[in-house]
């Protein structure tokens, strides 16, 4: 029997959802040699189907690196649910702050989407690039990482000899494995109840948050009738709610969400998830590169960590796009370790404001709640200080130390 023979790429990267296949289509205009693999295709997008319980909220610099992957024209065609409001309520008492993107000059604060069309959108601008190769499905059966170029067994009996290995493989990375960099990692005292759920109304254009002392609660617009909504709670009552038929589930939510939400009228789909917090100690090797969830896994209070992965994805692009322009090794840890450089303070402290989030709002110890009701008063009432934390919030350049002491109490000091 003939041996399969091995195809020499300049990159391989492992992972096809929505960072990988975005990465590989920011790059697949310079005629690099890729192969980018997923294990399982995505359902073809049907305009009649009910939102996926998966979403994302997008934020405004992720949909730029999307545009410029030319994926965002296939996002628009299919469906998304722009928020230009965000309403936010401390604990169980009336005091909420309500953030606005006119504030700050910007046309929405984000946008709720449908993970699956995301990947969708990214494959589909790809398929015009004759220097990429889609191996969709298809999974790993063994990788050697070598610091000057990896082989990829995959199961369908292919084989891949690549320049550099890049790792969009999610928290259990069998890149980062395989590259032998170690994992911080440790779990969340709590997990998140999540939910597709309809509204009465229509579709709406904010997104509303509360803090309680068990955990966050947020309702998500879709289009349509849908919203996403999400309940973080012990785990041993994620488990509980999850056992309830659908009817005692949706009288769950009426009764321990804000009276103020649109009426929840019906349940479409349901699930729940694990809240872990990782961080990878290296992001690069001679020869791989790890990106999103690979990398670092962060607390989902605030939606960020696909917008983080997709900042790691338009960081690394620039560089390799740089590198093959100059003639470079596009797996030479001299650029790679720019990537690192660029990215992995900044996750750090993303994830360290978010375990200050979580812990300052989730409990009902008095001088927190004082602080962080302050905070909130404060946030509400000033408008210099809003636009701050918006932009704070947004990634749009503003200071730590021009918030109010209450939030920068609740906000990590930025370290070297």
């Amino acid at each position: 029997m003939p041996m399969n023979k091995t195809t020499a790429v300049d990159i391989f990267i492992v992972g096809g959802g929505m960072i990988g296949s975005s990465l590989a289509a920011q790059i697949a205009p310079s005629g690099m040699h890729i192969a980018l693999l997923e294990n399982r295709a995505p359902a073809p997008y049907d305009p009649a189907s009910t939102p996926d319980l998966r979403v994302s909220a997008l934020s405004p610099a992720s949909i730029s690196f999307l545009e410029a992957a030319k994926a965002w024209p296939a996002i628009a065609a299919m469906r998304s649910a722009p928020f230009r409001r965000m309403q936010v309520w401390e604990n169980q008492r009336d005091q909420s702050t309500l953030f606005d993107a006119a504030e700050v000059d910007v046309p929405c604060l984000g946008h709720i989407i449908e993970n699956r069309l995301v990947q969708l959108a990214c494959l589909e601008a790809l398929q015009n690039h004759e220097n990429v190769t889609v191996l969709c499905p298809d999974e790993i059966s063994r990788i050697n990482y070598h610091p000057e170029g990896s082989h990829i067994s995959l199961a369908s009996g292919q084989s891949f000899e690549a320049k550099l290995l890049i790792g969009a493989d999610g928290a259990n990375s069998q890149v980062r494995k395989a590259a032998g960099i170690a994992l911080d990692s440790r779990q969340y005292p709590m997990h998140a109840l999540v939910a597709t759920v309809n509204i009465e109304g229509g579709e709406r254009d904010i997104t509303w948050q509360r803090f309680t002392p068990d955990g966050p609660q947020s309702l998500l617009p879709l289009p349509g009738d849908y919203a996403s909504l999400v309940w973080y709670h012990r785990p041993s009552e994620v488990r509980r709610l999850l056992t309830l038929d659908d009817t005692a589930l949706l009288d769950a939510f009426r009764q321990h969400f804000p009276k103020a939400l649109p009426e929840i009228t019906g349940l479409v789909h349901r699930g729940s998830f694990a809240l872990t917090r990782s961080h990878a100690t290296h992001y690069v090797r001679q020869g791989v590169a790890l990106i999103g969830d690979a990398a670092h896994t962060i607390h989902p209070l605030a939606g960020q960590g696909v917008n983080l992965g997709f900042q790691d994805a338009a960081v690394l692009s620039n560089l390799l796009l740089k590198a093959w322009h100059d003639h470079k090794q596009i797996g030479a840890l001299s650029h790679l370790s720019q990537y690192e450089q660029q990215r992995k303070l900044g996750n750090h402290l993303m994830q360290r404001a978010m375990d200050a989030f979580s812990y300052g709002f989730s409990n009902d110890i008095a001088p927190l709640r004082f602080a962080r009701n302050l905070g909130l008063r404060l946030a509400n009432h000033q408008g210099p200080l809003k636009r701050e934390v918006i932009r704070y919030a947004l990634g749009l350049g503003t200071s730590r130390q021009h918030l109010p002491a209450p939030l920068r109490k609740l906000i990590p000091q930025r370290t070297a």
